[in-house]
């Protein structure tokens, strides 16, 4: 075998995890999955993407008395090698009227997906804060201020969120 052969060999591949961290990963997310599958809370779910454990396909239920009570979104989760120890990216892949979500990329503005990240945190609680978010959006630090708006006039709010959640819900 060539030299050039084992450098290839040895190289990092950037979409897998390298050694023993990304297996603990692994096992974290298992772990969690688990934790997830077993929880009484229904109105989240999450599982990984065909058999890979690093991107998760989520769902959030909207929360109840909310303007997104009744509405399903989903969602996709990436986690980065050194989970937890760095926050997992998220965003809505159902577009989602808010203001604290891009509503042409889905990302989300969320201080425990950035600043304030712990590696306490699990993708169960991820997702409730995101629930969370639907129904008490910062208005400071909009990423739509079309939504930012509109959110202090509830009826009007709400006819324009139904409208847009029945024309993108299948997207």
């Amino acid at each position: 075998m060539s030299n050039q052969s084992i450098q290839s060999e040895n190289k990092p591949n950037n979409d897998e995890p390298v050694g023993n961290k990304g297996s603990a990963v692994a096992k974290r997310l298992q772990k969690e999955l688990m934790a997830l599958m077993m929880s009484s809370e229904k109105s989240v779910s999450a599982f990984p993407e065909d058999s890979n454990f690093f991107r998760w396909k989520a769902t959030i239920v909207g929360p109840k008395e909310t303007p997104y009570e009744n509405q399903k979104y989903r969602l996709s989760i990436e986690f980065p090698n050194n989970y937890p120890y760095t926050a997992p990216t998220c965003k809505f892949t159902t577009p989602c009227f808010h203001p604290n979500i891009d509503i042409s990329t889905g990302m989300l503005c969320l201080d425990i997906l950035k600043e304030k990240w712990s590696a306490l945190y699990d993708v169960r609680t991820i997702l409730l804060s995101i629930q969370s978010l639907l129904s008490e959006p910062n208005n400071d630090s909009p990423l739509n201020s079309n939504a930012a708006s509109l959110w202090d006039k509830k009826a009007e709010y709400k006819k324009y969120l139904d409208q847009f959640y029945e024309k993108n819900k299948d997207t």
